[in-house]
């Protein structure tokens, strides 16, 4: 297969159309724009990528494309073809805020900032703006939805800087665009004062206007809800809020005492030892002075052999020697 035979195949998977007309593909974008990749070599892999104007002939003196890039692989076509489509979905969704196409932002009125054209702004509420920023992210478009409550003196800083900027002195002449670019420089300090409310990123821009259009019904709740924070207000940590530092202290405040009644504990055990040696060495004292009463220890079990002994000793048990019969040994 051919370099151009690839690259359909690929597009034709994720669902886009292509044609092949002599050595260029067109690849349709929208009905106003498509993609022309002209081949630049018959032995390697390599196109030049346009952007042109569709349905517009050739011969017209009008007609130009515009060179963007050069691809050298399928996947870079691709890759390059579905960059462009989210890129023309992005200009849609700016076109239609700014022109309010969708009836359920028919009430706002977006105009796009001087800085950042991907970001439209629409005032809503008392004092405050939506912002919506544009742009394509990892290939896909997305909108990023933010509710900005502006400062109590924001309409003051402006309005100085308008005195400011419009009223200068003939020695520094400045022309309206540079006059544009120093207003949006301090509208965007303003702005960094102001209370934020980040509404999330959306890939579905039919829920999108859905968003836009609650946002402009909650504007004035939402600006008396988000009020400033005082300096010097300090967050509690997370551990706070559940208690953990009050129950660290406890838990140091028992091991201290845990601890203290574990050294009283191993001294009365000292004390208890000293007393039981000391109560041992008394009586082995005691019995060292036994013994030196008793020269000879046998003395004092030895039986008396005395005659007057052993008619006692007889006559306790009632044996009278003079009826016994003498034993004689038997041969």
């Amino acid at each position: 297969m051919s370099f151009f035979e690839d690259i359909a195949a690929a597009l034709d998977r994720d669902g886009i159309e292509s044609r092949v007309h002599d050595e260029t593909m067109f690849v349709p974008i929208t009905a106003e724009v498509e993609i022309q990749f002209v081949e630049i070599d018959p032995h390697l892999p390599a196109a030049n990528v346009y952007i042109a104007a569709a349905d517009v002939d050739e011969d017209d003196d009008e007609f130009e494309a515009v060179l963007v890039s050069v691809v050298f692989s399928v996947e870079d076509a691709v890759a390059t073809v579905a960059e462009h489509v989210a890129t023309d979905q992005v200009v849609t969704v700016l076109r239609d805020l700014h022109e309010a196409t969708d009836e359920r932002i028919s009430d706002l009125e977006f105009f796009p900032d001087p800085v950042n054209t991907q970001l439209m702004r629409a005032e809503v509420g008392d004092s405050a703006e939506l912002q919506v920023l544009v742009e394509v992210v990892d290939g896909e478009p997305c909108a990023t939805v933010t509710f900005v409550a502006l400062s109590d003196n924001y309409d003051d800083l402006m309005d100085d800087a308008i005195g400011e900027l419009w009223e200068s002195d003939g020695d520094a002449e400045l022309t309206d665009e540079d006059r544009s670019r120093l207003f949006e420089t301090i509208h965007a300090e303003a702005v960094s004062e102001s209370e934020v409310l980040a509404l999330g990123k959306f890939t579905d821009f039919d829920r999108l206007f859905d968003v836009l259009s609650l946002a402009a019904d909650q504007a004035e709740e939402w600006e008396s809800h988000l009020l400033p924070v005082e300096d010097g207000f300090d967050e509690p940590e997370v551990y706070d809020i559940f208690g953990r530092d009050g129950l660290d202290e406890e838990i140091d405040g028992a091991d201290d005492v845990h601890a203290s009644d574990d050294l009283d504990e191993f001294d009365d055990d000292d004390d208890d030892d000293d007393f039981d040696d000391d109560f041992d060495e008394d009586e082995d004292d005691a019995v060292d002075a036994d013994d030196t009463r008793i020269p000879n220890a046998t003395a004092a079990v030895a039986p008396d052999a005395s005659d007057a002994a052993s008619a006692r000793r007889v006559h306790n048990t009632d044996i009278d020697p003079n009826t016994q019969v003498p034993v004689t040994d038997e041969v």
